[in-house]
C-alpha cells in the first residue's frame, strides 16, 4: 500500500502529532518526514509498516490524560518516560521529592543521561530480551546510586514496566519498588 504525502500530514495533524514526534516513532529525522509529507521522498516498505502501525493505533488523548493523571497522584515513586528517547512525560509526587529541582526542569528531557551503571547496563539488554519487540513487558532489577545532585538514583530495586501510548509509541512506568536487602544491611 502506498500513503501520500498528504495522507501522512492529514493522519499526523488528525493525532495532533509534530512532525518531530513522528521522527522520533519512525527513528528517522524531522526534514524526512517533511520530505515525505510533500512526496519529495519515497518510504521504504518497512517505513510504511510502521507508519501504518501507528496510524492504525486507536488515537485516545483521554487514556493518556488518564495515565498521566494516575502517575501524578501515586503515592509510590514512579515516573512515566517514553520508551524510546527516555523523554520525561510524567512524576509522582514522592518522585518529584526526590529530585532537586522542579519537574519542569525535567519534563520532555531524557532522563538517560543521569542513569546509574546498572541502569544503562538494563538498557543495553532489553534488545536481546525482546524488549521492542513486546516478548518481555516487565523487568526488575537492583541499581546503585547515580551520585548526581541534581536528579539523584538512591540504591535499590527498580521496575520498569512498558505500555503502549495512545499516538502508537510505547512508555516506560519506572517504579522503585523497594531497598533491596544488600543495600539495607551490607554488613549482613
Amino acid at each position: 500500500m502506498t500513503i501520500s504525502g498528504a495522507g501522512i500530514r492529514r493522519m499526523r495533524l488528525l493525532r495532533s502529532m509534530k512532525q518531530q514526534h513522528l521522527a522520533e516513532l519512525l527513528g528517522v529525522n524531522q526534514a524526512t518526514i517533511s520530505r515525505w509529507e510533500r512526496d519529495q521522498l519515497a518510504l521504504s516498505s518497512e517505513q510504511t509498516f510502521k507508519l501504518e502501525r501507528i496510524f492504525a493505533s486507536p488515537h485516545h488523548a483521554a487514556a493518556d490524560a488518564a495515565l498521566k493523571r494516575l502517575v501524578e497522584d501515586c503515592l509510590r515513586p514512579v515516573h512515566l518516560i517514553c520508551d524510546s528517547t527516555h523523554r520525561l512525560l510524567s512524576a509522582s509526587r514522592p518522585r518529584q521529592a526526590e529530585w532537586r529541582a522542579p519537574i519542569g526542569a525535567f519534563l520532555g528531557r531524557s532522563l538517560f543521561p543521569y542513569a546509574s551503571a546498572e541502569i544503562a547496563a538494563a538498557e543495553q539488554s532489553l534488545e536481546a530480551c525482546g524488549w521492542h519487540e513486546g516478548r518481555l513487558m516487565s523487568l526488575t532489577f537492583d541499581t546503585g546510586a547515580n551520585g548526581n545532585a541534581r536528579l539523584p538514583i538512591a540504591a535499590g530495586r527498580v521496575t520498569w514496566e512498558r505500555i503502549m501510548l495512545s499516538d502508537g509509541s510505547a512508555g516506560r512506568l519506572v517504579t522503585t519498588v523497594t531497598e533491596p536487602a544488600a543495600f539495607l544491611h551490607p554488613h549482613a
